[in-house]
């Protein structure tokens, strides 16, 4: 059975950035389960796990377009030191705004701290090593929901 829309793919990864650093991997767990085509992953992994099967093992390399994105400068704040209260607020710290977006403190300043909303893999290129588990029909509620029951699946 190949991957496609509407299939479960449940598969092993391990994903690093271009210098070789290990950002996620799903080694020691169990493998990520996911329902094709409905966009829950980013699009270069779904497109590169389009047409797979049981047994795959493979190599993708994702630009940041079909990753995490390009960086926009627009998502990077200043925000006055007030706004975080009494906190101690450092670089890496990440908050999340009362839109549910989630930023990283960039740099501190003595009056002003500096948030970044872009996404931390924004502009990273991502390479990942796959290998495909098991390949099988989607339920029809797993369809109507438009995201995987059950083991390995992650619920919103």
């Amino acid at each position: 059975m190949l991957i496609s829309r509407h299939k479960v793919a449940s598969i092993h990864y391990t994903l690093t950035d271009d210098s070789g650093k290990v950002l996620d991997s799903s080694s020691g767990r169990e493998p990520l389960a996911y329902l094709h085509g409905e966009g829950n992953l980013i699009p270069g992994m779904e497109e590169g796990l389009e047409g797979r099967k049981k047994g795959d093992k493979f190599k993708l390399h994702i630009t940041p377009e079909k990753g995490y994105g390009v960086k926009d400068p627009a998502m990077v704040q200043k925000v006055p030191r007030a706004a975080f209260g009494d906190q101690k607020i450092e670089k890496g710290m990440q908050f999340r705004t009362q839109h549910g977006q989630v930023v990283t403190v960039t740099e501190t300043g003595l009056t002003e701290i500096t948030v970044d909303g872009n996404h931390p893999l924004a502009d990273v290129a991502l390479n990942f090593d796959v290998e495909v588990m098991e390949v099988r029909e989607a339920t029809a509620e797993e369809v109507a929901h438009g995201h995987v029951h059950g083991p390995g699946g992650h619920h919103h």
